[in-house]
């Protein structure tokens, strides 16, 4: 999942598997698998790089760690 923010503001996160294209029309129009388009005021190249990052944290299983994991190895006695 990638935070972006919808033209008026507003934080969202998205899915990134499911982004087909990204385009500057000369808004950014994400264009997902189900045809639906989400405008958003990052760059086509700031999307990319969301993406890239969240792709990188996965390929590296950044992704399953949790806090409670975290916290779980680093208790005080």
């Amino acid at each position: 999942m990638i935070t972006l923010h919808r033209l008026n503001g507003d934080e969202m996160t998205l899915n990134a598997e499911l982004i087909l294209t990204v385009e500057a029309t000369p808004d950014t129009h994400i264009l997902m698998m189900d045809r639906r388009r989400v405008l958003v005021t990052e760059t086509v190249d700031e999307v990319i790089a969301a993406v890239f990052d969240y792709r990188h944290r996965v390929a590296s299983g950044g992704h399953l760690t949790s806090p409670v994991d975290h916290l779980a190895t680093h208790t005080s006695p």
